[in-house]
């Protein structure tokens, strides 16, 4: 995917998915919750911190929290925006003040070459770039982005989910284009 354009994909279909109810009681469980919009939050989860092992802690973290605080979770008018936002907030404050610099390799992370296609390097040298390019930005301007392009989510959106204004969303977003450009420019 093309740093620069909006996704319409499934993703941003499935973020607009109803959340499934328990018929009994007709209230919103957190096990239904957690099946209905499990894989999504750990696929976002990935996009913000670049590797599976890494996004499994975050996911786990955040469904500790969203469980202590199922009350109002289930009682809010978007259950999946405010555990997106809770995501989105312990991984901002996780990246402070912590050296990030060491990164095991994961086995899953290791791709198989596809025979059939003319340049199987290409496409993971071209993705392999935008994860270190990705990684070089800020934790808030990594996240606008993540939320902008891979979940599809508007500015007014995004600055809801990251508690800042419109007018920040836009700005981290150019400053975090910009820096992508340079540094991809640069090689």
């Amino acid at each position: 995917m093309a740093i620069g354009r909006r996704a319409g994909g499934p993703a941003s279909r499935a973020a607009q998915a109803p959340v499934l109810v328990d018929e009994e009681s007709s209230e919103l469980t957190l096990e239904s919750f957690v099946e209905e919009r499990g894989e999504q939050l750990l696929r976002l989860a990935y996009l913000v911190t670049g590797n599976h092992a890494d996004a499994e802690d975050l996911f786990q973290e955040t469904l500790a929290e969203v469980h202590r605080k199922w009350s109002r979770v289930a009682a809010s008018e978007h259950p999946y925006a405010y555990v997106r936002r809770m995501l989105n907030n312990k991984f901002i404050s996780s990246r402070r003040r912590k050296w990030h610099g060491e990164r095991p390799t994961d086995p899953v992370d290791v791709v198989a070459l596809d025979e059939s296609s003319t340049d199987p390097t290409r496409e993971v040298d071209g993705q392999d770039a935008m994860w270190r390019l990705l990684e070089m930005l800020p934790p808030k301007m990594r996240a606008v982005l993540v939320l902008r392009y891979f979940e599809d989510l508007s500015d007014a959106e995004i600055a809801d989910t990251l508690g800042i204004g419109v007018s920040t969303v836009r700005a981290n977003a150019s400053r975090a284009l910009a820096q992508l450009r340079t540094k991809g420019g640069a090689r």
